[in-house]
């Protein structure tokens, strides 16, 4: 399986349609910003997540610019998520692109 990589005006559509968003930055830059309705993941609450999460559901992966949330995406699809895509640009790129829609 793979992932496809999306503009976040696309993402913002696909959460729209009841997508989950995952953020895979640091706490620190998740507390200072982030899309509202994001799910902060990281090695801590990964497993947790996966037993929690319906694989058949899209499943959208941020970063701080859209180069690690490419290496989670395709983690996610090999673990068997069908409809996985990596938010291009990052958290960095959604703020520029849709500023209105953090917290």
């Amino acid at each position: 399986m793979s992932f496809q990589r999306i503009s976040a005006e696309q993402a913002q559509q696909q959460l729209g349609a009841g997508a989950t968003l995952v953020d895979i930055r640091d706490p620190l830059a998740y507390a200072a910003g982030h899309v509202a309705g994001a799910v902060r993941i990281d090695n801590e609450n990964l497993s947790a997540f996966l037993a929690k999460t319906n694989a058949d559901a899209p499943l959208l992966v941020m970063c701080y610019h859209g180069h690690s949330s490419q290496t989670a995406a395709q983690f996610f699809a090999n673990q068997g998520f069908s409809s996985v895509a990596s938010v291009e640009g990052g958290f960095e790129g959604w703020k520029r692109q849709l500023p209105f829609v953090t917290s």
